[in-house]
């Protein structure tokens, strides 16, 4: 009978561990295929950062002849962060195709302001930081700025100032 026991025993040893190397042997593996997925990098990736279009010009488009250059107010808008204590004040220039559509865009300046503003308080601190989710920014603000005045008009933004607090 106490040679049962000490059988019993060893088996039950030998469950533990063989327990414990499957354990590891689980978490070594899962470890092995996060890092794999999340912290590697593709062949071929490198640590420089992606190139992105500035504006029209680095395109190779240049500006027209007659392009004139519009100055709005100054745009202090809360953004869209969970305390809502962090705000943007922007200053842009706006380059248009001609004199004729400056005016336009100086009698639309209501229209104007109120789809800038609706898009910067959209955004959030984490959205606005990187310099290409401000150069991602520029673009959407041209778009915005087309479909007011109607046409292409609007060649390019510039932010002449910008600070995000």
């Amino acid at each position: 009978m106490a040679e049962e026991e000490k059988e019993k025993k060893k088996g039950g040893k030998l469950k533990w561990i063989i327990l414990i190397v499957l354990l590891l042997v689980l978490l070594g593996g899962g470890g092995f295929v996060a890092w794999k997925f999340f912290f590697s990098k593709p062949t071929g990736e490198t640590d420089q950062p992606q190139q992105v279009q500035l504006d029209a010009n680095a395109q190779g488009e240049s500006s027209p002849k007659d392009a004139q250059v519009v100055t709005l107010p100054t745009f202090l808008v809360n953004l869209a962060d969970p305390l809502g204590r962090r705000y943007i004040k922007l200053t842009l220039d706006v380059e248009v195709v001609n004199p004729e559509i400056a005016k336009e865009l100086e009698a639309a300046q209501a229209k104007v302001r109120d789809a800038v503003i609706l898009l910067l308080s959209s955004k959030s601190y984490a959205d606005l930081a990187p310099l290409e989710n401000k150069i991602l920014l520029k673009n959407e603000l041209v778009t915005r700025l087309n479909q007011i005045l109607g046409g292409s008009k609007v060649v390019r933004v510039y932010f002449t100032e910008l600070v995000i607090q």
